[in-house]
């Protein structure tokens, strides 16, 4: 998931009426679905801007004592206008469906940075908090003024004129660059062809929705929905080669210019800060808050992945010899279509098998009443307008009260963001609305003739909706700046990460998992999918430690000359499969950009998912109590006290590695 930053998200809720011509709540609106022209765009996004600037003004032109009322209230409707504005265009730029509209979205969330960039470098915004008594605030109010201010001191709002306004210029440039990263990427979908025969083995629903142009050969695009099925069940390995080296250079070369250029920005914006390098900037004020605890994180994970990795590469690298026994390793095209193999051999499960019983409708459908179980919510369908037919619009209630509302744009289409992430729309404001959220994905659409689904699939979907169920049973926090999204950053996906384990819950998958006849999925097969569960997960771990060290070590080292030799020697360090000499990935790892050093979240946060769900083990996976206290404990507090805290509230102690190595253990087994 990529979220967007304001120095930390610092914001919050008006305590009073604001004094301006309009609310926050005014100014938000209502999403834009249909724009027409760049120039609606623009005149939303100049409404945002304008009612930022006022509210500024209120803070430096108060007369008088600084006080919550006159100083942190404007400041923090300022600030919540930032947060609503940056999801709002950030949404514009995922989806719209226009080059032309996409770019003016685009160009607001550059000014959008902008302006978060000098208030967080505003001195004389920053001097009114300062002045401000903590003693006359009550203990949330206090909390929220000192995490403010320590946000504006790590934005570098003490130093001196030149070096803040060279620090805007870097904001304001990085913004630029953000852009540009994420349009490349989004525009460059490449395309190979194949014959009928080429595509043997691929799943005939598949074969069937894909038609031959004239010359006979079928066009096959880089988009999730083509490139991971061809991956896993081409029989073809020309076919499976032609392909990764396509998907390994989307938005290459064009983003290794991109990419030197913000690695250099950010160092010279730590070194303006006084910092040794930006990841140790960017973790100050994470849960793992230094670059030594990092790489110990790393080395441990190495420790425990490393023999389950040797394990299942071996069997891999075995079953590999069946079909060509010269063969002396594993190559990067053939990692999927061979573990598919392997597992078929080895487990007696076949993924093809599985995706039968995963339609797109029912796994919603399916995903959504698990939601309502588990916590005792109703989720509808909301009566809104949308900005494409395929996108769907729902909102939940809890105890007879709407809590939140959420889009699901789910389906690829040209233009359209190519990843999946839950994009926070509008926060919720207490008394004037609640939060609104959208999942953007890439997924299958239909019934079981078109939208059937990999298991994994599922998996990510539940994954993204556990943000949006985060952000709306956090949305009611009084002040903005302890919702979730300003949680220890490196935490942000525990929650999500722990809610993959309902996808290999039989009584979960039983109720939505049926297949084109509405049979049931045995609970064989899905005895069989969670033996097969850790499989490859040592391999999955040391290759995400690949992607770590990137993340980590180019924020921290000189950048590099050449960006592809330097990650694939970077990711052949931990992976037993070393990178293709092709491969470019780094010009479409936009993690690079919305993580910064900070990738290691992914890592941190299976960890602490794995042992938050040790209670559900021990007492129910489908226990409402647990649920409850979990809804309470780690959801409902969003940022209003240290994860931590949260954490401990929960599992009555401090986090441990202890469930993440027994999982990979298991995987030895």
């Amino acid at each position: 998931m990529k979220l967007n930053l304001f120095f930390g998200l610092l914001a919050a809720t008006a305590l009073s009426q604001p004094a301006h011509a309009n609310s926050v709540r005014d100014v938000m609106g209502g999403i834009i679905v249909d724009p027409g022209t760049p120039d609606v765009i623009n005149a939303k996004c100049d409404r945002y801007i304008d009612a930022i600037n006022e509210r500024r003004e209120t803070v430096t032109s108060s007369e008088g004592p600084a006080t919550e009322a006159n100083t942190l209230v404007p400041f923090d409707e300022a600030a919540g206008l930032l947060l609503a504005g940056s999801g709002e265009f950030t949404l514009y730029r995922e989806v719209l469906l226009t080059p032309e509209l996409r770019d003016a979205a685009g160009e607001c969330e550059v000014r959008l940075s902008s302006a978060s960039s000098e208030l967080s470098l505003s001195r004389p915004i920053f001097d009114r908090l300062s002045a401000i008594d903590g003693s006359r605030l009550d203990e949330a109010a206090s909390s929220y003024l000192a995490e403010t201010l320590a946000a504006f001191e790590r934005s570098g709002v003490a130093l001196d004129d030149d070096k803040r306004a060279r620090v805007q210029e870097i904001q304001e440039q990085l913004a630029t660059l953000s852009t540009q990263m994420a349009r490349n990427i989004a525009e460059d979908v490449r395309s190979i062809t194949a014959t009928p025969e080429e595509l043997a083995g691929l799943p005939q629903d598949f074969i069937a929705s894909r038609e031959a142009g004239e010359d006979g050969l079928i066009t096959l695009t880089t988009a999730y929905t083509d490139y991971q099925p061809v991956m896993t069940y081409a029989e073809n390995d020309d076919l499976r080669h032609r392909f990764a080296i396509e998907y390994a250079r989307r938005a290459w070369p064009q983003n290794d210019d991109v990419l030197k250029q913000i690695f250099t920005l950010r160092a010279e914006l730590a070194a303006l800060l006084g910092r040794p390098n930006f990841a140790t900037l960017a973790l100050e004020d994470k849960m793992l808050d230094d670059p030594a605890l990092v790489e110990q994180l790393m080395a441990d994970t190495y420790a425990a992945a490393l023999p389950a990795a040797e394990r299942d590469y071996a069997r891999s690298l075995a079953v590999l010899r069946q079909i060509d026994p010269g063969a002396e390793r594993v190559e990067r095209w053939q990692t999927g279509y061979i573990s598919n193999l392997t597992q078929q051999q080895l487990f007696d499960y076949n993924s093809q098998e599985a995706r039968q019983y995963f339609a797109y409708n029912n796994v919603r459908d399916g995903v959504l009443e698990l939601t309502e179980d588990l916590f005792g919510v109703e989720i509808r369908q909301w009566d809104t307008a949308v900005w494409h037919p395929d996108v769907e619009a729902y909102e939940m209630v809890d105890n007879g009260e709407v809590i939140g509302r959420f889009y699901f744009d789910n389906h690829p289409r040209p233009g359209k963001y190519t990843h999946a992430n839950m994009i926070p729309i509008y926060p919720g404001i207490a008394g004037e609305g609640v939060p609104v959220g959208a999942l953007v994905q890439n997924l299958p659409n239909g019934d079981h003739s078109t939208g059937l689904m990999e298991h994994d699939q599922v998996e990510t979907l539940l994954h993204e909706f556990g943000h949006m169920i985060h952000g709306m049973f956090s949305g009611n926090q009084r002040w903005l700046g302890n919702n979730f999204l300003n949680i220890e950053w490196d935490v942000v996906e525990a929650p999500s990460q722990m809610l993959e384990n309902w996808v290999y819950d039989y009584d979960t998958l039983a109720n939505f998992a049926v297949d084109a006849q509405s049979n049931t999925i045995p609970r064989e097969l899905v005895e069989k999918m969670n033996r097969v569960r850790y499989f490859n997960a040592g391999l999955s771990e040391l290759r995400q430690l690949g992607l770590t060290a990137m993340s980590l070590r180019w924020h921290m080292d000189p950048v590099a000359d050449n960006l592809g030799e330097a990650g694939r020697i970077l990711r052949t360090r931990y992976d037993l499969t070393p990178a293709a000499d092709y491969d470019e990935m780094q010009a479409a790892f936009n993690h690079l950009d919305g993580y910064s050093a900070f990738y290691y979240t992914y890592l941190w946060s299976r960890v602490v998912g794995a042992d938050l769900f040790t209670r559900f083990e021990a007492e129910g996976i489908r226990n409402r109590e647990t649920a409850d206290e979990y809804r309470r404990a780690i959801l409902e507090p969003g940022a209003s006290r240290p994860a931590s805290e949260s954490i401990r509230a929960f599992l009555g102690r401090d986090v441990t590695l202890d469930a993440f190595r027994a999982d990979l253990e298991t995987a030895v087994e």
